[in-house]
């Protein structure tokens, strides 16, 4: 998984983005070590249960056949022959999942996945939204100018996607408005609702045509936070919620992979489970619209995550070895050990992670090497391999990188534990 840079300081220099970015893409296959990698962009994370199927069955012919979901709620398929871009297109074309080969690398919009129009009668529906901007995006021979890193979050006011820091965020309000915040800026444009999407990729053009005036060049809104205005608003106030594994309050079922990754029999049971329409989230999971509570012991007994309170809540990892030549260790493996060990967190939650009670808990991010590919925005505990063990530190925040500790393999989890529980 290609990194994902820390935004630059304002008045920082802009990072050397002379070259193209290397991002994988459905039809630009990536070489990794354990094969060629696929990433299948998923505007909002939607898919339907047939194009589930068919992401499955592509793992399973092309690849290893474990599709995993990333960062973004999109699918990567792994371990795929070098030779085998054309059946993987055609197989994706078939499904729907391929509508242009031109702009297939620039369809990267989140979108809140909780069912429902949103928090408050009347709010947009921002799966509307996700799809009316994938057709502009791909209608529009001026994207393609766009990075592939380029992101756009469309938040219905609950502010779960709104804290993932897009490079073009819209917050749905329940009064027929929107707010358009551009990269991280504390202030957003006022935008009719109706025109929401519009002012999306105006405000992604507006981006293009500014850098390329001023002899630019950047990958991200947020490496040129001056670069445009950001509008006279404050933004509102919000905590990050995330929608809670199980059950959900608006209907339906959330629930959790280890990692991201799932076999093609476990995304088989997940199809079974929905009701026609799945809905994969940037926080490695799906969300399946419509479907009874009485499915959840199926999943569970799949392997599915389906309840919070463990140490698992928040926790991600790069790929690490063997997958990736870069890496020191084999971060999964060794962040696995470090999560089953853990005890159950009794009152305690990962921030953002749900509305149960108890004191927040600290995301944590296991990295083979620093690039940290994968990593999540925000405050964070920091795993990163060393070659002789770990360093764990707590950073992200607006104090800048606590001190870090060097540990061992054997003292890691412990560390990790502790760290979690920093203020």
């Amino acid at each position: 998984m290609p990194p994902e840079p820390d935004a630059a300081a304002t008045g920082a220099a802009v990072p050397d983005r002379a070259r193209s970015d290397a991002c994988p893409g459905a039809l630009r296959l990536h070489t990794a070590d354990d094969g060629a990698l696929a990433r299948v962009r998923l505007p909002g994370g939607l898919l339907t249960d047939r194009q589930a199927l068919a992401l499955a069955e592509a793992a399973e012919v092309l690849g290893d056949g474990r599709p995993e979901i990333t960062s973004r709620g999109n699918v990567q398929l792994r371990g795929l022959a070098s030779d085998c871009g054309g059946e993987l297109a055609e197989r994706l074309r078939a499904a729907g999942l391929l509508p242009s080969d031109t702009h297939e690398r620039v369809r990267n919009i989140v979108a809140s996945p909780g069912p429902g129009a949103g928090p408050a009668e009347g709010a947009a529906d921002v799966r509307a939204w996700a799809r009316a901007l994938d057709a502009a995006l791909c209608a529009s021979p001026w994207a393609t100018g766009l990075s592939g890193k380029f992101l756009f979050a469309l938040d219905d006011g609950r502010g779960d996607v709104a804290a993932l820091d897009a490079d073009v965020t819209l917050i749905a309000g329940p009064d027929g408005t929107a707010l358009l915040r551009l990269g991280r800026a504390a202030t957003a444009r006022p935008v009719p609702a109706g025109r929401a999407v519009a002012a999306a990729l105006d405000a992604a053009r507006e981006f293009l045509d500014a850098q390329r005036a001023a002899g630019l060049r950047a990958w991200h809104l947020r490496e040129l936070p001056d670069l445009l205005p950001p509008g006279p608003l404050p933004l509102p106030p919000s905590a990050g919620t995330r929608p809670p594994l199980g059950a959900l309050p608006g209907g339906g079922l959330h629930v959790g992979l280890r990692f991201g990754v799932a076999t093609a029999g476990q995304w088989r049971a997940l199809v079974d489970a929905a009701e026609g329409e799945l809905r994969l989230t940037p926080w490695r999971g799906a969300v399946l619209p419509g479907a009874p509570a009485g499915r959840l012991p199926a999943l569970a007994a799949a392997g599915f995550r389906t309840a919070a309170g463990t140490a698992w809540d928040g926790a991600s990892a790069c790929t690490g070895l063997p997958g990736c030549a870069k890496s020191r260790s084999d971060v999964r493996a060794d962040a696995a050990r470090a999560l089953d060990e853990a005890p159950t967190l009794d009152g305690v939650v990962p921030s953002g992670a749900g509305s149960q009670p108890g004191a927040a808990l600290l995301p944590v991010h296991w990295s083979g090497c620093e690039r940290r590919c994968g990593h999540p925005a925000g405050r964070r505990v920091d795993v990163l391999a060393t070659g002789e063990g770990y360093r764990v530190a707590v950073t992200g925040g607006p104090q800048g990188r606590d001190t870090a500790v060097e540990v061992t393999n054997e003292q890691m989890a412990a560390a990790v534990a502790a760290a979690r529980r920093t203020t």
